[in-house]
């Protein structure tokens, strides 16, 4: 418990930190063609699990919503949405990207291991590069599947972030990934504020060494959801920049469904 409450705590200082300068990457985002894609591609998703819903019927929460980049998405896409996150820094920058859309959206503070919220309170659960920064992500997807109806559905979005930190090969390649951005005189997003802060928390955190998603199917699977995998959703939602930062990464949607 006291090392799972250290993670989170560095989380907590690390984010905080983080927040105006991720806020201005959500922000970014929101101006440019990420904007379409990524609605493009959550609606896509959402709808064809509820064909005959209106969107305003269906009950969303974003788990790690950081800046509010989906919170605004779906909220605007009509559905109702709640979203948490653990840093309050992160939500006030939430609220202020949200614009006119804030009061349509319920921001919470929560820790994504012990959602406050009732059984079976959403019909969609959905992610962005979360995962892998927890202490305990098999308890947040026990949680997340424990506030999913019957019927409901999972999207996470994560990738190997930190698998070159374990791994010779996955080194290699994100030094070449470093390079080839440099070369391109592309902005890298692996190189930044208080990165080294990032790589000693992504030491401690048990998915930074794991082969994902596999992992990710066998724990769902375990709580009796159906799965599958989109390893290419990367190729229909990144831009140029993320593709050449990444490419060693590529970014993979771990999708279940509640029996």
């Amino acid at each position: 418990m006291l090392h799972h409450n250290s993670i989170l705590q560095e989380n907590l200082r690390y984010w905080t930190q983080r927040a105006v300068s991720y806020s201005m990457v959500n922000q970014g985002e929101l101006a440019d063609g990420h904007r379409s894609r990524w609605s493009t591609e959550l609606c896509r998703q959402i709808d064809a699990r509820f064909p005959k819903k209106r969107r305003e019927d269906i009950r969303i929460l974003e788990v790690g919503t950081g800046p509010g980049f989906f919170a605004i998405l779906l909220a605007e896409a009509g559905y109702t949405v709640t979203a948490i996150d653990l840093t309050p820094n992160m939500l006030e920058e939430a609220q202020n990207n949200a614009g006119h859309l804030a009061n349509k959206i319920d921001f919470r503070e929560m820790n994504a291991e012990a959602l406050l919220f009732a059984d079976a309170a959403f019909h969609v659960v959905v992610s962005r590069n979360l995962t892998w920064n927890l202490p305990h992500p098999e308890r947040a997807y026990a949680e997340w599947r424990r506030v999913l109806a019957p019927g409901g559905l999972l999207l996470n979005f994560d990738a190997n972030w930190y698998a070159y930190l374990f791994d010779d090969a996955a080194m290699e390649a994100y030094r070449q990934d470093r390079q080839n951005s440099a070369e391109l005189g592309l902005g890298d997003v692996n190189i930044g504020e208080n990165f080294d802060i990032m790589e000693e928390i992504a030491r401690r955190v048990p998915l930074s060494a794991i082969r994902r998603p596999d992992w990710d199917v066998d724990i769902l699977a375990g709580l009796g959801l159906r799965v599958d995998t989109d390893c290419r959703v990367w190729e229909r939602v990144w831009d140029q920049q993320e593709r050449t930062n990444c490419a060693s990464t590529p970014m993979f949607l771990v999708r279940g469904e509640k029996i």
